[in-house]
């Protein structure tokens, strides 16, 4: 029985000009959970533990720095493959489809609350097919993409693979491996935490959920703060 391991980008830079950036703790926080993984790997039982089949990340700069400071922090050079398939939707035009003004950047905690419930009624419209976001494609598109993802895993690997992407791609993920409506997928997108792994067990026929939003290397009272959502 295979394993797949869904990890979350680290820290990006939310209410910037240019969010597909990783702050500096989402390089930490990236680096950590390889430092985690290398140190877990080094007791004999869990040998061979870093040993990847395959590791799978999406186009986005978050994706590739976030894998770079995992392989970092793991002493691992292999190089990934890219997927345009584990992108994260686009939240502001999202968010555009149901407040064409523009909103002012989030600097206070309502503004980060009315920034979320924005992007929710956006996520519901454009899964019901009722809104087209410029430049994005259509819902049914993206879960297919995703599923496309997992299908090609399934078939292709039968040890550990590694995937690197965002919120969004995770959370379809995990709602479609539970058979889980699509709204479903909202609601665990807006809890996923930065670089926190998700684990799948696969065989050739289905995948299996084994663990969400897990943050095991951030785990210690030394590394609280470092535990962020954006």
């Amino acid at each position: 029985m295979g394993q797949l391991i869904l990890v979350r980008h680290g820290q990006a830079s939310f209410g910037a000009d240019d969010y597909d950036q990783l702050s500096h703790l989402g390089t930490q926080q990236g680096i950590r959970l390889g430092g985690y993984w290398q140190q877990a790997a080094s007791s004999p039982a869990r040998a061979h533990s870093l040993d990847f089949d395959a590791v799978l990340i999406g186009s986005l700069k978050r994706h590739r720095q976030t894998w770079e400071a995992i392989s970092q922090g793991a002493q691992l050079s292999m190089k990934p493959e890219v997927w345009p398939g584990l992108n994260e939707y686009d939240s502001h035009a999202l968010i555009e489809t149901v407040h064409p003004a523009p909103l002012a950047k989030p600097d206070s905690p309502e503004m980060y609350k009315h920034h979320f419930r924005l992007l929710r009624a956006g996520l519901q419209k454009w899964m019901a097919g009722e809104t087209h976001p410029k430049g994005m494609p259509s819902y049914i598109q993206f879960a297919q993409d995703i599923q496309d993802v997992l299908k090609y895993v399934r078939e292709t690997y039968q040890g550990r693979v590694l995937i690197v992407s965002s919120g969004g791609p995770i959370a379809t993920a995990v709602a479609q491996v539970l058979n889980a409506p699509p709204e479903t997928s909202i609601e665990l997108n807006l809890r996923i935490r930065n670089t926190a792994v998700t684990e799948f067990t696969f065989t050739p026929k289905r995948h299996m959920l084994l663990s969400y939003n897990n943050l095991p290397h951030l785990d210690s009272a030394e590394h609280q703060s470092w535990i962020t959502f954006a």
